[in-house]
């Protein structure tokens, strides 16, 4: 585990902003490329992506050569994976759809080892070196862990205040599409509404001293996010970047004379 790295992550968050694309591959070249191209964090997607805990940890090596942050999340309601999406190295957990404080505290105690929380111990682990590490230096690195908490529907914006109170919280990540459809307008992640939701999200995180993060898909979304305070820019996915770069070309050469 690479705790410096994580504490200049922290640092950058605090002084200016990061940014990183998701990611639905199940190939490290990509995840290195993804390093090498200068972003600070990858979102390795498990709710969403094809890969297993077992296909995951290549990536997560991936992104260690490569010096970009693995940042994991997990699926829904799916305490169990947790501990061992940290076992393998992930720098930071991602938990899509909280919804109250009791579910915010529920996930705290599977990222956190005692005090903080009762993650299952086990320093035989990809994490802790194999055991290589010092017990006792990687129970205490460990807790350095990145928790990132989705806020996606209206319920979880009635109960914020309460989630925000929750100990352990590094980051609120606010999910546009699934936000639309809560408030029944799926997929216009642009309309007035959606920004209305997402300010209140924003100023409310401000409040409590909490980073706020959010997905954006265009320059202009990037553009607007980051004057209004979000630090942690998600910027695309990696097979759509992909796809549109490859796209781009092709219109191009097509268009030859």
């Amino acid at each position: 585990m690479n705790i410096s790295k994580i504490k200049s992550f922290r640092e950058k968050l605090k002084n200016s902003y990061t940014i990183g694309p998701f990611s639905k591959t199940s190939d490290p070249a990509f995840i290195e490329i993804l390093g090498y191209a200068q972003f600070d964090f990858v979102i390795l997607d498990l709710e969403h992506g094809p890969n297993s805990v077992e296909t995951l940890q290549n990536l997560i090596r991936a992104a260690q050569v490569a010096d970009i942050l693995p940042i994991v999340r997990v699926k829904e309601n799916n305490l169990s994976i947790i501990g061992e999406v940290l076992d393998i190295g992930a720098a930071g957990i991602q938990i899509p759809k909280v919804e109250n404080a009791e579910q915010a505290k529920m996930y705290i105690n599977q990222v956190r080892f005692v005090p903080n929380g009762n993650r299952g111990v086990c320093r035989f682990v990809r994490a802790a070196n194999y055991s290589a590490q010092n017990r006792f230096d990687y129970f205490k690195d460990a807790d350095n862990i990145i928790v990132i908490m989705q806020i996606e529907g209206q319920e979880a914006i009635s109960k914020l205040d309460e989630i925000l109170e929750v100990d352990g919280i590094d980051l609120i990540f606010i999910g546009p599409y699934d936000l639309s459809q809560s408030v029944g307008i799926p997929g216009q992640i642009d309309h007035p509404l959606v920004t209305e939701k997402m300010m209140e999200i924003i100023n409310l995180c401000n409040q409590h001293n909490v980073v706020v993060g959010t997905f954006v898909d265009n320059m202009e979304n990037a553009l607007k996010w980051k004057k209004a305070g979000v630090k942690y820019l998600s910027y695309s996915v990696d097979t759509g970047i992909f796809y549109e770069a490859s796209r781009a070309l092709t219109d191009k050469l097509r268009s030859l004379e």
